[in-house]
């Protein structure tokens, strides 16, 4: 994992890459001049690369500044938002914004308060409050494109570019920057900006792996950083040409490039920047797998990171240098170290980025053989899953509701103007009859027929009304991806369900849980489109898969389950090789690329009793994740089935769900294992040979062994 603020892969996004390029070019290109003005514009340069200085002299200017114009002071605070946000200060930064903002309204400045609402969204980026300063850049470009200063107005189309990118939506992100960067062209009077719109655009380039343009536009930026002889711009560039090297697999060329950038930041005293560009050489020597060089980089950058006070930068080296003790067979350092990066990420509260970090880790467990470890990681970033893809739930449905709440107050508006028209028509008729007694009938037909068509109207609207509330119910149900039954439904409907006593039968209930193998390099590799392309295809084929009668819900992220109320016992493995063959007999066609897609599977029958009382369905589908996450540990591509207990007497349920392997291996829980298509693929044995396992083979040629 490379320093966070520079690859698109990694876990920062492009717009915390913004702030760091282009909040020091803020300062406004029509600005009065005066001695002081100057004096900030030659702090502003450093504050991008020694913050900590800059900051200092700052300050020293805050007392002269009172007697300056309203654009020196308005600059004045902006560049101390600059400072503070760089040197870690957040909430002084978030200060100094909204004094900038409050300034710019009471002076009437569009421009000004373009500026603060631009600095603001990048103190809330950095708090990882990302739909807030998505909301509040583009506010900031409709004001700075009212503008004639070219600086600010490229400046607020690269924020917005950018925030467009990290939602996933890049011919729009492409047509802003392009924007940008002919904006920056005509802004003669600082080629800084279209050094940051040139960098912009090149780092945008590679995200969306057109690595021929992004090259072209690296050769731009690097021959402008070169006429600029600025040393901390061509770091900065050099550091990009590192991010489209590592994603072109040219290793040799990304250490070469950012090693020239290191040795830049060394000379300017940038302790940050040496820190996040020694963090990236440690994840090209993790690529390489050198891992005792790696470790080596890693371990400069946590000194690096502890004496510069970047706290965010230091939980990467964390995880980059337990990634290399891993991989070197130092489990317990590697664990530890993960460990205390991991506690980083979760004082931010950024969940996706700790999400992406807990399968990182779960993956370099399983690679070193902890499986309980791997099992322990997947379910912290299971339940992580959960959380986000309830809180999008959620969204989409407030916006449903939101949307559902504008048409309905403008279909009142209607009504009243409506209204309005016939209250105005009454007057009229009223004048008329005192004038015209002869024109009565007329104008009562009149009124008549307009009360007529208004009452049509309303029965319009009302039957209009009806339908909006059907969708709407229908919504609240349905996945909008996969169109299955979403968790809610599923949850009601169990509760719902009437209570089964156990009984020895034929003919039982089963639930199947499933998840996707590797679906994060899936979308690493091929986009989000390509990943919802791959949910969709499940879900069509889980469909055929399985009868009319079986209720399919999306039951998170990448995660389905399925509830069948009716099979045979003892048709229960058949089923789970059924989900496997199908599944994995399907390719995703996608942009030229042909997507191969396997899936891990847990199931049971249900209702389960281990003494005589059925298990409520929660604890039923608990047990099912743990056999799913089995499955995923012990070489993914299979099914385990949870078929029943045995001497539960000398055991606790509790235990068993504690770690449900071991109570296997024990002789407490029966497991059947269905295997994929692999046929060096051999399931474990259990210790005790008075365990029953059913271990049945989903091989083309043959049904079981």
């Amino acid at each position: 994992m490379a320093a966070r603020i520079h690859s698109p892969r990694q876990h920062r996004s492009a717009l915390a890459l913004a702030a760091a390029l282009l909040l020091p070019l803020l300062a406004s290109a029509q600005a009065e001049e005066s001695g002081m003005y100057q004096r900030i514009l030659d702090i502003r340069d450093q504050s991008r690369f020694v913050p900590e200085k800059a900051l200092t002299q700052l300050l020293a200017l805050q007392a002269k500044a009172e007697q300056e114009p309203p654009a020196t002071r308005a600059e004045l605070i902006n560049q101390l938002s600059v400072a503070h946000l760089r040197t870690g200060q957040l909430d002084a930064a978030m200060a100094d914004t909204e004094q900038l903002i409050n300034f710019g309204r009471t002076q009437h400045d569009d421009a000004m308060l373009a500026k603060g609402l631009l600095a603001k969204s990048y103190v809330l980026f950095e708090k990882a409050e990302a739909s807030a300063a998505y909301k509040l850049a583009f506010e900031a470009e409709k004001l700075a494109n009212k503008s004639s200063d070219l600086v600010l107005r490229s400046q607020a189309q690269v924020t917005v570019g950018q925030a467009y990118a990290e939602q996933g939506d890049f011919p729009t992100a492409l047509s802003k920057m392009q924007q940008a960067l002919d904006t920056a062209r005509q802004a003669t009077s600082d080629p800084v900006m279209l050094f940051g719109a040139l960098n912009a655009l090149t780092q945008l380039y590679t995200q969306m792996k057109e690595y021929d343009k992004a090259d072209l536009t690296l050769q731009e930026l690097l021959e402008l950083a070169g006429q600029l002889r600025s040393p901390g711009r061509m770091a900065a560039a050099k550091t990009t040409e590192y991010v489209l090297a590592v994603e072109i697999g040219q290793y040799k060329r990304a250490i070469q490039a950012q090693q020239l950038a290191l040795d830049l930041m060394r000379k300017l005293g940038s302790e940050r920047m040496v820190g996040m560009a020694l963090g990236n050489l440690s994840d090209a020597y993790l690529k390489l797998h050198d891992y005792p060089r790696a470790a080596q980089y890693a371990n400069e950058s946590l000194r690096s990171t502890q004496k510069s006070g970047d706290r965010s930068m230091e939980s990467t080296a964390r995880a980059n240098l337990a990634q290399a003790y891993l991989a070197m067979g130092r489990i317990a350092e590697g664990k530890q170290q993960y460990e205390q990066a991991l506690a980083r990420y979760e004082q931010e509260n950024n969940k996706p980025l700790l999400q992406a970090i807990l399968r990182e880790y779960g993956e370099a467990l399983e690679r070193v053989g902890d499986t309980a470890g791997a099992v322990s990681a997947y379910h912290r970033e299971r339940t992580i899953s959960d959380q986000l893809f309830e809180r999008r739930r959620q969204q989409a449905v407030l916006e449903l509701q939101e949307k559902y709440e504008t048409e309905k107050k403008q279909r009142q508006i209607e009504l009243l103007s409506r209204d309005n028209q016939l209250k105005g028509t009454e007057l009229d008729n009223k004048r008329l009859q005192q004038r015209v007694w002869w024109l009565l009938a007329l104008v009562t037909a009149l009124g008549a027929l307009i009360v007529g068509m208004l009452y049509r109207r309303v029965r319009h609207a009302n039957a209009q009304l009806e339908v909006k509330n059907l969708e709407l119910k229908a919504q609240s149900v349905r996945d909008p991806l996969t169109a299955l039954y979403n968790r809610r439904h599923f949850q009601d409907f169990m509760r719902a369900l009437p209570h089964s006593e156990a009984r020895e039968s034929d003919l039982v209930g089963a639930l199947f849980l499933l998840d996707v193998d590797h679906f994060k390099h899936i979308n690493d590799s091929y986009g989000h489109a390509a990943g919802d392309a791959v949910l969709k295809m499940l879900a069509e084929h889980l469909r055929v898969a399985l009868r009319e009668t079986d209720m399919i819900v999306r039951w998170g992220g990448e995660e389905f389950l399925a509830y069948l109320p009716a099979v045979s016992r003892h048709g229960i493995d058949d089923v789970a090789r059924r989900i496997l063959r199908s599944i994995a007999a399907q390719k995703v066609e996608y942009q030229g690329h042909s997507i191969t897609v396997q899936v891990s599977v847990g199931y049971a029958p249900f209702p389960l009793a281990p003494d005589g009382t059925p298990l409520p369905w929660e604890r039923v589908v608990n047990l099912v994740d743990m056999a799913l996450y089995l499955a995923k540990a012990n070489g993914r591509h299979r099914a385990y089935g949870l078929r029943g207990f045995a001497n539960f007497e000398h055991t606790t349920l509790e235990a068993i769900e504690q770690d449900l392997e071991r109570a296997w291996r024990a002789g407490f829980v029966d497991l059947s294992v269905v295997l994929g298509d692999a046929p060096d693929a051999v399931p474990p044995s259990p210790n005790e040979a008075n365990n029953v396992v059913h271990i049945k083979h989903a091989q083309k040629n043959s049904h079981a062994t």
